[in-house]
Parts: C-alpha cells; sequence; structure tokens
C-alpha cells in the first residue's frame, strides 16, 4: 500500500467554492485536485493499491481509498466535487468514526499530527523536500509501503515541520529541480514501478 498526504492549507472548511473558480477562492484546489488524480489514474484505470489523505486547514482528513473508490476521473472538476462533497458532510464525522460521503471516501475530525499518527501502520513516512537525499539512494523496497508527504503551494508550517521532525523517517529529494505535487507524485510512482528504474 502507498500513501500520500496531501496538506491543504487554504481549501475552504465550508465547501463554499464554486466549481468554477478552483484556483481562486477554492484555495489552489485545482493543484491539490491535480495530486490526487496523478496517485490514483493511469491510462485506462485506477491504483487499487494506494490512499491518499487530504488535511484541510489541519482540522479535517478527506481519505481516499483505491481499492473503493468511484467516479474518480481524470479532471480537475469532477475531483473537486469529489473533496467539496465530503467536506460538505465532515459534520457526520463523529470522534473517530468517519463521515462516508461517496464509495472510497472518509471524512475524518482529525488534523496533520493525529493524520500521521493514523497512517504510521508499519510504513516509512518520507517527506518530499528539496534538501533531502537523493531518492536513488533509496532502495524501492524500503518505500513501498511508504506515506509520503508533501504540502500544497505554501510551505509546511513551523508547527508541521515540528510533528514531521518527530515522525519522518526519511527526507527525500527526486531531483534537481522543484516539482509541483503531482509531479512529485508521478515520479514517485515510476520510481517504484521499475524498481528503482531497475526495470522496465
Amino acid at each position: 500500500m502507498r500513501q500520500f498526504v496531501f496538506i491543504a492549507h487554504d481549501v475552504p472548511l465550508d465547501a463554499d467554492f464554486s466549481l468554477d473558480d478552483l484556483a481562486g477562492g477554492a484555495g489552489r484546489l485545482d493543484a491539490l485536485c491535480r495530486s490526487i488524480t496523478a496517485s490514483f489514474v493511469t491510462s485506462h484505470g485506477i491504483r487499487e493499491d494506494v490512499r491518499v489523505h487530504v488535511v484541510v486547514q489541519d482540522t479535517i482528513t478527506i481519505t481516499f481509498d483505491g481499492s473503493d473508490l468511484r467516479r474518480l476521473n481524470p479532471d480537475e472538476r469532477s475531483t473537486a466535487a469529489l473533496v467539496r462533497s465530503a467536506l460538505e458532510h465532515r459534520e457526520e464525522a463523529i470522534g473517530a468514526l468517519p463521515a462516508e460521503p461517496n464509495p472510497g471516501i472518509e471524512v475524518y475530525r482529525r488534523g496533520f499530527e493525529a493524520t500521521l499518527e493514523t497512517v504510521d501502520a508499519g510504513g516509512t513516512i518520507v517527506q518530499l523536500h528539496e534538501d533531502g537525499t537523493p531518492v536513488t539512494d533509496c532502495e524501492p523496497g524500503v518505500l513501498e509501503s511508504g506515506v509520503f508527504v508533501l504540502s500544497d503551494h505554501h510551505d509546511f508550517t513551523d508547527a508541521e515541520e515540528a510533528v514531521l521532525e518527530e515522525r519522518v523517517d526519511q527526507r527525500l529529494r527526486l531531483g534537481p529541480t522543484l516539482l509541483h505535487a503531482d509531479q512529485a507524485v508521478t515520479v514517485v510512482h515510476h520510481y517504484l514501478d521499475t524498481a528503482g528504474y531497475e526495470e522496465c
């Protein structure tokens, strides 16, 4: 199971945004949707062994599970509609019990630190960071069950960095060029799919 944790600093918790303004009033939800899509969508299918956790304003976490996920299409608008629907059901999440607005989507009342504690189930927690160790120095097998943590268009906050300092097993960089989060996800998948670029 590969997992990705995306931090969404600006997406409105109240789901009060238009699907026609994802880059503005929705807090750069367009970029987040590209990252979600890159995590799951292949040419003619969906990766079933992937789970994505979107932490919205350190308050709500939306979890997408590829084994049950339905209606995820390779376009920003339909993915944004799934995110908005999840946020609209946030009040139904009680304690550790999630709301389940759509197949393969769960909504939890938990922030970043609690989400990392939940997903840390024997997997390697990896912060993708420009100052990290080159990914090519790591054995792909160690990362196959990795939990990859990425921020949105903002840097990690000081509080988030403090959480990561305690929980991260590795800080990795994917290359000499800074990438958008969705591009980073694609590189991670390719690196693991090819066993560290050893297989076609």
